[in-house]
Order: structure tokens, then C-alpha cells, then sequence
């Protein structure tokens, strides 16, 4: 162990840390009076703010469920940490050096909480990976970009990398920066192959994953040669203490101050659909990481876009125009009975994504797409008639009611009427933003 850390450093990073800031990586606050601000509660659902914080004072408390507390325990909450952990996060977070007593000073950064040395262990893994795509061996994940209208600008800028062929290349760089190998395979970089540590990624093009607040958890690789064994398209960083891909959206860190300025996000479906938005002045759309866009996600935005009864936030889906994109869109409408605001579809014409659009059209099409969008219910219904024969409507109703469980206005979302050859009110007749 490292032994304990003084209550004067804890006090002193208390006073350093302001708990909004800490707090607003997370929840969009808005000032409710002297000394108060609120948001939608990051630890139980809620459509009307009960959470609030003190800057002042230096806690929050929670009138709805009850959470509460200094600013050590909101990010022991909401990052699963210890308290020697979020103290030294914190500590990060303010460039304070932390001192122990009764350890040896020669293990103290060594032996520091687990989930620092992750994050520690990722920045050095993404800085190493950046450096790597200037490399000769990067010329086809250059090539990839530059062919998507990406230059070495927007590579920087979202922190994009290449992982080298190397048995263990990035491994042996990381144990020679002074980190151990059980904690390059905890932070999912390095695994135990047959012939010892390996890599976990080999000739593949990377993104870094972070965190609203930064910090690199973990990364998505893109195959881009043929001969790679691993025929998946895109490999992610395996479940660890850090990354949980339910919790995390890609391009947050970057878009989250533009989520909460516009109570808006605008959600696509890849690495390279979140940069092409973003270079086309859509500054708010994100992405979920390896998998599904969930509930989870969704609670994350309406946090960010304060969705409450008072100010209705607008989650836009992006989806490709194929039969996949539209299940895909009907797989959102199913999971919005907690979105007290309004959810549109986009869709790119001739099967294009965001990026393709892009690269043909330019960025003013990449904007248009998204200011012409849908409301979602509409899209759905739409999608739903067209597989069936409106001469037998009665007959077909049955199978389009998932597509009428939400009524315009309704707070509840509940089905309006389940009356064959009954529509529910103002859904049919609504015109398109298109």
C-alpha cells in the first residue's frame, strides 16, 4: 500500500476543486438562487430537477433519492471509485502532488489507486499510437483518412493513431515508462499471448474513447488490411474498470459544452460520422462505441441537455437509409418513454452516412441533413405503412401499433387508442421537416 493520504492534502484539494465544474462534467446545471444550482439527477431518473448543488458550501443533495454529499463523494458515485481514488483524480485535475504517510516514497506513484494509473497508462498508450501514424507503417491508415477528406489536422484533433505490427511494440514502451504489465492488461492494452505479453491491437487505425472530462479510457480500431486474421471490422477495447461501452459516447468530451448550450445531440453511427459532423459545424454529435445506442447513453444527453418539463431537450438520430438503419430508428422510438422532449431522424439520401455525405456533397449538406430531419414517431409510422397494404388497414393494424405508442405532446407517451382504423391524435397528419 502507499500508504495514507494527509487530511491536509484532502482539505487542500477540497478547496481547489470547484464541485460545479466537477459536477458539470456530467450534468448540465442551470442557477436557482443564491448559492444553488440544479440539474436532472445523475443516480435516478427524474423528468424535473431535485438535484442540487452548493458551490458555496461546497456539496450536493438530492431531494429526489437522497444522494448528497462533498464533491469526494459525488465522484466516488459516479465513477464506482474509493476515496483514495477520487481524491486522486482530483488531485490530477488540479496538478496537486499528492503526499502519503507511512510509505515508501519510491512506491507511492506505483502503488496509487488503480483507476489513476489506467488513466495514466491510456494517455501514454494514445500518445505513443499518435506518434505511430506518421510512421511509414501508417501509410494505409492515412490513406483512409485522407480518402474520407480527414487531413493531419482533424487526425489530431480527435486524437487518431495507428497501432503498429510489432509483436509488442506498444507493450515494451509502456514498460519502459515505468508502468507494470498486470496494468497495461487491466486498461485492456496488452494480454498474455503464447509467446508471452503481447499487444492488443496490431495494424489497425485508432480513435481514443474518452470521457466527458478528457481523459482516454480506451480506443476503436479499424481493420485496414486484408490479410489481418482478425476479420472484424471494428475491434474495441474490452470491458475494464475504465470503459463500459453502455457508459460512454464517442466525441462527448468535445461535444458536451455545445450539447448543454443547445439542449440538442445528435447521434450517428461511427468513428468517422462523429468527425465529419463535427468538421461540418454539427459541434454536437456523438456516438456510442461497440455497441447499440441504449438507455444509458440516452440518460447521459438528457442530463447534459437539462431535458425536464421546463426545457425540452432534441435528440436527433442520424441513421443510414437502408433496412438496417431504419430498424435501427425503430429501436430508438421503442426506448424514448424517458425523453421529455422531442426526437427527430435524419437520413442521408442514396444509403450515405454522415461521412460519405461529406466527401461527395460537402459540409453545408452534412448541416442541411441535420436541420432537415423528421420527428421520429412520423419516420417509424411511415416506415411501418409502407411494408403494408393501406387498402386493408384494418387488417394491418395490429402490426403497426409499436409505431403508435406515443402521442404528440403527451408527456406519458402512452398509446392513444388501440382502436383498429384509429390513428392516434395529430400523428397521421403531421408534415414532415424535410
Amino acid at each position: 500500500m502507499a500508504g495514507r493520504i494527509s487530511d491536509r492534502d484532502i482539505a487542500a484539494i477540497r478547496e481547489k476543486v470547484r464541485i460545479e465544474d466537477v459536477v458539470g462534467d456530467y450534468v448540465q446545471l442551470r442557477r436557482a438562487g443564491a448559492d444553488s444550482m440544479k440539474g436532472l439527477c445523475p443516480f435516478h431518473d427524474e423528468k424535473s430537477p431535485s438535484f442540487h448543488v452548493r458551490p458555496n458550501h461546497g456539496h450536493f443533495h438530492c431531494f429526489g433519492c437522497g444522494e448528497g454529499g462533498d464533491v469526494y463523494a459525488f465522484v466516488q458515485k459516479i465513477e464506482h471509485v474509493s476515496f483514495v481514488e477520487a481524491v486522486e483524480l482530483l488531485a490530477d485535475r488540479v496538478n496537486y502532488t499528492v503526499t502519503y504517510t507511512g510509505a515508501s516514497t519510491t512506491n507511492v506513484q506505483r502503488d496509487r489507486g488503480s483507476r489513476s494509473r489506467l488513466l495514466a497508462v491510456n494517455a501514454a498508450a494514445q500518445e505513443f499510437y499518435a506518434q505511430a501514424l506518421a510512421s511509414d507503417e501508417a501509410a494505409e491508415a492515412r490513406k483512409y483518412l485522407t480518402e474520407r477528406n480527414f487531413d493531419a489536422a482533424a487526425a489530431a484533433q480527435f486524437g487518431c493513431g495507428f497501432a503498429p505490427s510489432g509483436w509488442d511494440t506498444l507493450t515494451k514502451h509502456l514498460l519502459r515508462k515505468g508502468f507494470e504489465f498486470k496494468e497495461l492488461e487491466a486498461a485492456g492494452l496488452s494480454r498474455e499471448g503464447k509467446r508471452g505479453p503481447m499487444d492488443r491491437f496490431h495494424r489497425r487505425l485508432l480513435w481514443p474513447i474518452r470521457v466527458s472530462s478528457g481523459e482516454t479510457i480506451g480506443f476503436g480500431a479499424r481493420r485496414l488490411f486484408d490479410d489481418d486474421q482478425n476479420q472484424a471490422k471494428y475491434v474495441n477495447t474490452p470491458e475494464t474498470v475504465l470503459y463500459k461501452k453502455s457508459q460512454v459516447l464517442f466525441g462527448l468530451d468535445r461535444a458536451k459544452r455545445d450539447i448543454a448550450k443547445g439542449h440538442q445531440a445528435v447521434v450517428v453511427e461511427g468513428y468517422t460520422d462523429v468527425m465529419a459532423m463535427h468538421l461540418a459545424g454539427v459541434t454536437t454529435a456523438v456516438a456510442s462505441c461497440g455497441t447499440a445506442f441504449g438507455e444509458q447513453h440516452l440518460s447521459m444527453l438528457r442530463r447534459l441537455m437539462m431535458d425536464d418539463n421546463f426545457f425540452r431537450g432534441e435528440l436527433i438520430y442520424v441513421f443510414d437509409g437502408d433496412a438496417a438503419g431504419q430498424a435501427a430508428a425503430v429501436k430508438a422510438f421503442e426506448g424514448e418513454q424517458n425523453l421529455s422532449g422531442q426526437s427527430f431522424v435524419a437520413v442521408a439520401p442514396d444509403g450515405m452516412d454522415p461521412c460519405d455525405l461529406r466527401l461527395r456533397s460537402g459540409d453545408g449538406a452534412v448541416r442541411d441533413l441535420v436541420a432537415r430531419r423528421t420527428p421520429l414517431f412520423e419516420f417509424v409510422i411511415r416506415s411501418a405503412l409502407a411494408e403494408h397494404d393501406l387498402d386493408s388497414a384494418e387488417a394491418e393494424w395490429p402490426r403497426c401499433g409499436a409505431a403508435c405508442r406515443w402521442r404528440p405532446g403527451s408527456k406519458t407517451r402512452r398509446c392513444a387508442t388501440n382502436t383498429p382504423g384509429s390513428w392516434p391524435a395529430g400523428s397521421a397528419g403531421t408534415t414532415s421537416r424535410r
